[in-house]
């Protein structure tokens, strides 16, 4: 099932209200603030020199000088995967995890195979790897990991909920060999904006920039990337909030009887006593979470936002302790 968090339209139709609580997303409930944009971003065709600078700041924000493209969204670089190779062949995809890479592979004729361990990916012609995953928040080695591009064709590693936690990431042994994916909208709150990046090899992003086509990023994007990727205090401050953040969510459901799974400091997953009707209570105090169809009891919560989310999350807590 290509199902998503973010279905706010659903959540609508199904409790009705207005005054809606998102947290069935890992995006960051407290984004970058919005710069003041120049008119030609909107009235020009990005140009080559925007789009170089936009991948200086992503190249001096990530900690690599690889080729890279910046694409709309991670989700772009996702769907051009399958189409890098001359013709499909056995994907291996970590699960669970997020659902859109193996969607993709098998939309384009690929063999996909869901495994659970890290030994499992090896001998595949393309390993997919979320790291860290979505959405149990599990983390891989980056040894590990490199000693396990040895054993398949290609990998991808889809590093979109990396930003808060950059000791992890992959990013300086990309290659044609090792693609690595980063998320722009999640952690700077921007989802909106529709950017990503695909950070290998030279022949990679080669390929990659031919099936894209000349624009791939409109001029805002572009801009609003470019100035948010350079606001070092920013991220720094955005992640020492995160991980408190995370963990005042966590002191909540834990008081409540849930168990933590795992997470990010983006999201958190918890085992609850029923994943269907805990997401229909919190519906009903307007607060939208995830559930998956593969557990009948994992929830994911994003972490909450202004202090007003806190409030009305809290409440809810406390009437379930009840």
């Amino acid at each position: 099932m290509r199902d998503h968090g973010g279905n706010i339209d659903a959540a609508k139709a199904r409790f009705g209200g207005t005054d809606w609580i998102d947290l069935s997303t890992g995006i960051n409930r407290q984004p970058y603030p919005l710069p003041t944009l120049p008119a030609y971003v909107w009235t020009d065709l990005p140009t080559q020199a925007a789009q170089n600078g936009l991948i200086s700041a992503a190249r001096a924000a990530y900690g690599t000088q690889a080729a890279m493209i910046a694409l709309a969204g991670a989700q772009a670089a996702i769907q051009l995967i399958p189409l890098l190779s001359s013709r499909p062949a056995i994907a291996h995809v970590l699960a669970p995890t997020y659902n859109e890479h193996a969607a993709a592979l098998r939309a384009c004729g690929w063999q996909v195979v869901e495994v659970t361990s890290l030994a499992a990916l090896e001998g595949a012609d393309l390993a997919i790897i979320v790291n860290p995953n979505n959405p149990d928040g599990r983390h891989f080695d980056a040894a590990e990991l490199l000693d396990l591009s040895k054993t398949v064709g290609r990998m991808v590693i889809d590093e979109s909920f990396a930003d808060a936690c950059p000791a992890q990431s992959l990013v300086a042994e990309a290659s044609d060999k090792i693609i690595v994916l980063r998320s722009f909208g999640k952690f700077w709150g921007l989802a909106g904006v529709r950017l990503g990046f695909a950070i290998a090899g030279e022949e990679t992003i080669a390929r990659m920039t031919a099936l894209s086509g000349p624009w791939p990023v409109s001029g805002a994007a572009i801009e609003i990337g470019r100035i948010a990727l350079s606001d070092h205090a920013w991220r720094l401050a955005t992640t020492q909030r995160l991980a408190m953040d995370a963990a005042r969510l966590d002191r909540l459901a834990s008081a409540a009887g849930w168990r933590l799974v795992g997470g990010t400091s983006l999201f958190r997953t918890y085992e609850t006593p029923g994943a269907n009707e805990t997401q229909a209570r919190l519906g009903a105090c307007a607060i939208w979470s995830r559930i998956f169809p593969y557990s009948d009891h994992w929830l994911r919560l994003g972490l909450p936002g202004a202090e007003h989310e806190w409030v009305r999350l809290r409440a809810f807590f406390e009437s379930s302790s009840e």
